[in-house]
């Protein structure tokens, strides 16, 4: 993959947890995994990150990154990919999680005035959309000039710092581990691009059912301190 100098300074505008994607108040199902004991150290964070990778990022996420990626001009195609999108996400906290960190990089990029944001902010005002963020992601990275392939990494890097930094504020783990982490994880997504065609969207799957019964339950926890 070939980049010029605009479209890396986009990739590092982008992935920054600078930017205000609004990710930071998901855990994924990191603070109920923390709380049962089941996650407590970085060796267990960077198997759950893994499973997350190749059990719904790369059956899943990437798919529906490139699609949308390839829809950018047509709102109404984005429309019934997010409405595929929301029916193939069976635990509420994921789709609610989802649909809130979508909305969230949406309206940052409307207010930065980016091709398309405006547009389909309103179709999801207005409930013809759900809003869920790896369409959104498609959306808007395909109208900044990101070529798919870039954009289905930027996915896989966002989701890894997004859990990586639930991780340090748990306190399960400090930054240089952090950091030792998403080195890896990021050579993992990249093999997996290498190495494997991205599904088509008629075969969209997901199975991650450690994070999924995790975000089931944390709805009902006493006390949380992330949204999911």
């Amino acid at each position: 993959m070939t980049v010029d100098t605009r479209s890396s300074l986009l990739l590092l505008q982008q992935g920054d947890s600078f930017f205000p994607s609004g990710a930071a108040v998901f855990s994924w199902g990191l603070e109920t995994l923390y709380e049962d004991g089941l996650i407590s150290g970085a060796d267990d964070l960077e198997s759950y990150l893994e499973g997350q990778i190749r059990g719904r990022w790369r059956p899943f996420e990437r798919a529906v990154v490139a699609g949308a990626h390839g829809m950018a001009q047509s709102l109404d195609e984005l429309a019934m990919l997010d409405c595929r999108v929301e029916a193939q996400t069976l635990a509420a906290e994921l789709r609610s999680g989802s649909r809130r960190a979508g909305r969230a990089f949406i309206g940052v990029h409307r207010r930065l005035a980016t091709p398309g944001a405006g547009d389909y902010e309103a179709l999801i005002a207005t409930g013809q959309a759900p809003g869920h963020l790896g369409v959104v992601q498609g959306l808007i990275w395909a109208r900044l000039g990101l070529d798919v392939e870039a954009a289905m990494l930027l996915s896989a890097h966002q989701l890894s710092t997004a859990m990586l930094g639930a991780a340090i504020r748990l306190g399960v783990i400090g930054h240089v581990a952090a950091q030792e982490i998403l080195t890896r994880a990021h050579d993992r997504a990249t093999a997996i691009m290498q190495s494997e065609p991205t599904p088509g969207l008629d075969q969209l799957s997901a199975f991650v059912p450690e994070a999924e019964v995790a975000v089931m339950r944390h709805e009902s926890a006493d006390s949380r301190l992330f949204a999911n």
